[in-house]
């Protein structure tokens, strides 16, 4: 039983940055085999290409995740590693989110830069 979530956030995240590292890409790919052919929230997550699509796609897939491991009896051998893949996942969504909440907090940054820069030489135009 793979860890579908995380290895399609995985190659959303090397999609968002443009890494390229084909050896975790091909892992990825095969720990996703079958999920990649299947119109849903991991085909779309494993897809995604910015920060909000990798955040909807993946909140979704958490959600699908979590009924499962719900409706799985726990004397079923997979419910430990299903409620496990849901503590994962639910870490790797904050993680997720704080990423988000960084970029939002640099692009703010770099904007006020530029306006201090500009404040302190202004430029005639």
């Amino acid at each position: 039983m793979a860890c579908a979530e995380l290895e399609a956030l995985r190659l959303a995240l090397m999609n968002i940055t443009g890494t390229t590292d084909e050896s975790v890409k091909q892992h990825a790919e095969a720990e996703l085999e079958g999920h990649l052919d299947e119109p849903g929230p991991i085909q779309a997550l494993a897809n995604a290409t910015t920060l909000d699509e990798a955040q909807r796609h993946l909140d979704a897939a958490l959600v699908d995740l979590e009924e499962k491991a719900t409706q799985t009896p726990n004397d079923d051998p997979k419910s430990g590693y299903l409620r496990g893949r849901v503590v994962a996942v639910r870490d790797a969504e904050r993680s997720l989110r704080r990423l988000r909440t960084q970029t939002d907090s640099f692009l703010d940054d770099l904007g006020e830069a530029h306006h201090d820069l500009h404040d302190t030489f202004p430029v005639e135009e």
